[in-house]
């Protein structure tokens, strides 16, 4: 594939994804594996793309004083201009005059003559007067939303949660590439194994303090190693290990997971169960229960039962007071993954919090006469809006006296974890910036009686 065909591609995917206001990463994955695009320039795919995506309020920022035209320009020569500037301002592999020449090119065989010099345009003067200082925005949050492209609405919503400091690195934190994180299957090869074997074959790796079976992957690409391809490794988050290590499960157990695709913490558990007991697992969607076999499936695990189901009717479906634990990775607005998923910030709105929050109340409302007495259940997920963590326990704890936070989970939580300033009387907030991990919410509730 040609670096113009690339461009072009490059090009219809923010278009795709702009217009589908989201699924940037299934979209790329899928345009990557569809078109058979080599490594090289997978690698400038996706580095522009989601720099692209990340950067999109700064780059709309720098284009404007450039762009005199009354007429609203069509979405793909927005994107064209957007993809060049982001090239410019933030690489440097390839030349200013390149870039310019190749995105001339694509609006004349896109568009015509006109939209070429205009194209050219914009981009020579970008080129040679250089793009405006965001210093003289004189609104602090305006200017922390347009230099780390965020909108203003999510900025104030992090700064009244939290104040500004905190909200101001968890913005310049989104755009900062996290490092990969894999979990060992730990009935197949130890950590160690694992770590040796990588090392030998290039790869920079440490250890996860979130859990014993985390791995962190500095400098390699892990996709492409038997002992992924082979079900020895798995890809997931630190911080969504830690679910499990707080699930505090045992072999022979019964365990219940009510949003469980794509079976990354199902899976998780069932290794720390030594594959012994049984595990429920459900999900909504039809398609999405595939995964989560097709996981087991790659890791070899056997106890897991999957199926579909809304985790909010799973009282009228299941025993009352049958499991010993209970898994609710809630539904969530997604905004502690914004690195991985750069398009939530901009498709997520204030509206759909409050919708999410609602529904995050009634799963566990459904699921809480399905445990044990003494029985103990991890509510997480992955966002970092107090609605839908800390108020919805809250919420939920004051109709169910039956309940309570589960202190000894801070007690067991790892070293580094207790000192941070994410700990409430309701769970633990990851920040994206304490640990270059996912923003991430856990608490853990236990049954009285």
């Amino acid at each position: 594939m040609s670096k113009h065909q690339v461009r072009h591609t490059i090009l219809d995917l923010l278009i795709r994804i702009e217009e589908k206001s989201g699924y940037s990463h299934l979209l790329i994955k899928h345009e990557i594996e569809a078109r058979k695009i080599p490594l090289k320039d997978e690698n400038l795919l996706t580095e522009i793309v989601y720099g692209t995506i990340e950067r999109k309020l700064t780059l709309d920022y720098y284009l404007e004083p450039f762009i005199k035209t009354t007429k609203k320009l069509e979405l793909w020569v927005r994107m064209l201009l957007r993809m060049s500037v982001y090239q410019m301002v933030y690489l440097d592999k390839v030349p200013d005059h390149a870039i310019i020449n190749e995105a001339v090119e694509i609006a004349k065989q896109r568009g015509h003559q006109g939209i070429g010099s205009f194209v050219n345009g914009v981009l020579r003067n970008i080129q040679r007067k250089g793009v405006k200082d965001t210093s003289t925005i004189s609104d602090p949050i305006e200017r922390l939303s347009v230099e780390t492209s965020h909108p203003k609405w999510l900025v104030e919503r992090w700064i009244n949660n939290y104040g500004f400091d905190v909200a101001e690195a968890i913005c310049k934190e989104n755009l900062v590439r996290k490092p990969m994180s894999v979990r060992v299957q730990p009935l197949r090869i130890s950590r160690q194994e694992a770590m040796k074997e990588l090392s030998e074959q290039g790869f920079k790796v440490r250890q996860s303090e979130f859990s014993s079976q985390g791995i962190i992957i500095d400098q390699g690409n892990v996709l492409y190693t038997d002992l992924f391809k082979q079900g020895f490794l798995t890809i997931q988050d630190q911080s969504s290990m830690l679910v499990t290590e707080m699930l505090n499960v045992k072999p022979g157990m019964v365990v219940l997971d009510t949003c469980s695709a794509p079976g990354g913490k199902v899976t998780h558990i069932a290794e720390k169960m030594e594959d012994t007991g049984v595990i429920h697992a459900f999900d909504l969607h039809g398609k999405k229960v595939k995964l989560i076999d097709e996981k087991a499936s790659t890791l070899r695990l056997s106890i897991i039962d999957a199926k579909q189901s809304d985790a909010r009717q799973l009282d009228k479906v299941l025993k009352n007071q049958s499991y010993d634990r209970i898994l609710v990775d809630a539904p969530c607005s997604g905004l502690g993954v914004i690195r991985s998923k750069p398009d939530v910030k901009y498709s997520k709105q204030l509206k759909d919090i409050y919708r999410l929050a609602d529904i995050q109340l009634d799963i566990l409302t459904s699921i809480a006469p399905l445990l044990k007495k003494n029985g103990l259940i991890i509510y997480s997920t992955c966002t970092i809006d107090k609605e839908e963590n800390e108020y919805v326990v809250n919420k939920f704890l004051e109709s169910h006296a039956n309940y309570k936070v589960d202190h000894r989970f801070f007690n067991n939580l790892p070293n580094d974890l207790t000192k941070m300033n994410g700990i409430s009387e309701f769970g633990l907030q990851l920040f994206p910036q304490n640990f270059h991990t996912d923003g991430f919410f856990l608490t853990r509730l236990i049954k009285k009686y």
